[in-house]
C-alpha cells in the first residue's frame, strides 16, 4: 500500500524532491513566522474553570484563554479562545494533556473530550487530561459572522457550476466577501491556521505544560502539523489523522481532490446499484448517477418537498450525497434517505445537514469561519478566466464534483491577501504517528504522506476503508490499538502499519 501511495504522490508532483524550493520558502518566511511567537517571559494567565456552554457533563470544565488578535503585536487587542478539560481517570498514571479540536475549519473542539473520550481506549483516558478547544472565531471562541441569515449546508460556501450562469456565481461570491468584510473585517486578517497554532502554544502555557500531546483529524491534523513546525521542542505524542498538505492549501488541494471525490461517488453509486431491490434508484452505477442527478435537478428548481413540509435545496441534496461519498459506513443510511426523496417520502434516517447551532452564536458562524480560514491562509486566484478554464477542465474529467470544486468562491474577492502558510521542516524531527484511510475521498492519502515526509522518523497507520479521518469513529481495532499504544507509551511502531477496514 505504501508503494502505491508514494507513486501517486510522485505522479502529482508532491514528493519531497522539491525540497530546494521548500528550503528557499522556509528561509524567506522563517523570520516573520518565528519572531511573532510570544516568548515564555509573557505572564501566564490564571484559568477560571466553569461549566461548558452547550455541553452537559458533570466533570468537563471550560476556561477562556486570552490570546493576541495579532500575534505580531502581543500587546494589542486580545480575544478569548475557550478550552475544555476532562481530567485523566487515573491521576497516578497521568502523563499530561492530550489536546484536540474540530475539523473544517469551523467545527468546535470543546465537546470533543466527552465525545472522543467515550470511544478512546481506556488506557488513553487513564493517561491524559483530554483538552479540547474551539479555534479562534469559532463558537465559544470570539465567534464571527458574515451577516447571513443561516448556515450553508455542511457549513461550506459552495456553488456548483451549471445551476446558474457563471456571472451569477461571481456576483454571489463577490457579495459574500463584501458582507464578511463589513461584519468581520477586523478579524479576517487573523483567521488563519498559523494563528490557531500559535494560540495552541498559549493554551499549552496557560495549562502549565512544558509539552503537549495532540490528536487531530483533517483540518485539525493540518493545525497539528503547523504547531509541530513552529514548536518542535514542545511536541510530545502527536497523532495526525488525514491532514491536508500544508503547502497545497487551499485552491490546489481543492482541485487535486476532485479525482478522489469522483472515485468515492462511483463507489457509492456502485453500492446503491447492487442494492437496487432495496433502493430502486437503478441497477447500474450509471443509472443510479442519472437518478441522483435528476433528484438534484428537482431540488434546484424547488420541486422537492417531502411530506414533513421540508423543501429540499440543491445544497442539501448535495451535502447528503457528499456524506455517502465520504464514508462507506454511511452508504446504507444515505442510500435509504436518497431513495426516500426519490419516492416522495420523508427520509427516515436522521443525518445532520447543517452544523449544530450553539445558542448565542451568529446564525452563520460555521460557514463564516470556514470561509475566512480558507481564504486567508493563502491567496486564491483573482482572474475569472482562471476559474472558467478550471471549470472546463475539471467538469469534463469529474462531472459530479468538478463543477463544485473548480468554481468561483468568495476567496477570489477576499479583502486580505497574504501567504500565511507555515513552511514544513522537510525531513526533520519531531517524529509523529500519522493515520489515513486508503480510500479517503475528502483528503486523499497522498496529503498525509506529503505531510509525514516533513517529519523525520514518523510512522503511518492506514486502514483499508473509504472513510474520512478514521480516528476515532471508524471502529477498526487494529487502528485504535496502534494509536492507543503510541499515546500511552510514547513508542512509535517499528514500521508502518496496515489495517483492514470494516463496513
Amino acid at each position: 500500500m505504501k508503494v502505491d501511495l508514494a507513486a501517486d504522490m510522485a505522479q502529482h508532483g508532491w514528493m519531497r524532491d522539491r525540497r530546494l524550493t521548500l528550503m528557499v520558502l522556509t528561509a524567506i518566511l522563517a523570520v516573520p513566522l518565528t519572531a511573532v511567537v510570544p516568548t515564555q517571559a509573557e505572564p501566564v494567565p490564571r484559568l477560571a474553570w466553569t461549566a461548558c456552554a452547550g455541553v452537559d457533563h458533570p466533570v468537563l470544565r471550560c476556561a477562556a484563554v486570552r490570546v493576541p488578535l495579532d500575534h505580531a503585536k502581543p500587546g494589542g487587542r486580545s480575544i478569548d479562545v475557550v478550552i475544555s478539560r476532562l481530567p485523566a481517570e487515573d491521576p497516578a498514571r497521568r502523563h499530561g494533556v492530550l489536546v484536540m479540536t474540530g475539523g473544517g475549519p469551523g467545527n468546535p473542539g470543546v465537546p470533543l473530550p466527552v465525545q472522543w473520550g467515550a470511544v478512546l481506549p481506556a488506557t488513553v483516558r487513564a493517561t491524559f487530561d483530554l483538552v479540547g478547544f474551539d479555534i479562534r472565531f469559532t463558537e465559544r471562541s470570539t465567534p464571527i459572522s458574515c451577516g447571513q441569515p443561516a448556515e450553508e449546508p455542511g457549513g461550506y460556501w459552495i456553488r456548483t457550476a451549471g445551476l446558474a450562469p457563471f456571472a451569477s456565481h461571481v456576483a454571489q461570491a463577490r457579495q459574500y466577501a463584501r458582507d464578511c468584510q463589513r461584519h468581520a473585517g477586523w478579524a479576517l486578517p487573523y483567521a488563519t491556521t498559523a494563528n490557531a497554532a500559535r494560540d495552541l502554544d498559549l493554551i499549552r502555557s496557560a495549562l502549565g505544560e512544558r509539552k503537549i500531546s495532540y490528536l487531530g483529524g483533517s483540518f485539525a491534523g493540518l493545525l497539528g502539523a503547523y504547531y509541530a513546525a513552529l514548536h518542535p521542542d514542545r511536541v510530545d505524542r502527536f497523532v495526525l489523522d488525514s491532514p491536508p498538505f500544508g503547502d497545497a492549501i487551499w485552491r490546489p488541494f481543492e482541485l487535486d481532490r476532485a479525482r478522489s471525490l469522483e472515485a468515492g461517488f462511483h463507489a457509492f453509486t456502485t453500492f446503491v446499484a447492487a442494492g437496487n431491490e432495496t433502493y430502486h434508484l437503478g441497477d447500474t452505477a450509471e443509472a443510479v448517477t442519472s437518478s441522483l442527478y435528476a433528484l438534484s435537478d428537482r431540488a434546484n428548481t424547488g420541486n422537492l418537498t417531502t411530506p414533513d413540509g421540508h423543501r429540499w435545496t440543491f445544497g442539501e441534496v448535495g451535502y447528503l450525497t457528499l456524506l455517502g461519498t465520504s464514508v462507506d459506513q454511511l452508504f446504507p443510511a444515505v442510500a435509504t434517505n436518497l431513495a426516500a426523496l426519490a419516492a416522495g417520502t420523508t427520509p427516515p434516517v436522521p443525518l445532520p445537514l447543517y452544523p449544530a447551532a450553539l445558542p448565542g452564536t451568529p446564525a452563520d458562524s460555521h460557514t463564516a469561519v470556514n470561509t475566512a480560514y480558507r481564504c486567508a491562509d493563502h491567496p486564491w486566484p483573482t482572474g475569472l478566466d482562471t476559474y472558467r478554464r478550471d471549470l472546463a477542465t475539471y467538469s469534463t474529467r469529474y462531472p459530479t464534483y468538478g463543477p463544485a470544486v473548480a468554481n468561483i468562491n468568495p476567496c477570489a474577492f477576499w479583502p486580505v491577501r497574504a501567504d500565511n502558510r507555515v513552511p514544513l521542516p522537510a525531513g526533520r524531527p519531531p517524529a509523529m504517528l500519522f493515520a489515513a484511510a486508503t480510500r479517503d475521498p475528502v483528503v486523499p492519502p497522498r496529503n498525509t504522506l506529503a505531510t509525514m515526509a516533513a517529519f523525520s522518523g514518523s510512522r503511518l497507520v492506514t486502514v483499508d476503508a473509504q472513510y474520512h479521518a478514521p480516528i476515532p469513529f471508524q471502529g477498526n481495532e487494529c487502528l485504535m490499538t496502534t494509536v492507543a499504544g503510541y499515546l500511552t507509551t510514547g513508542v512509535l511502531p517499528a514500521g508502518d502499519v496496515t489495517c483492514y477496514g470494516v463496513r
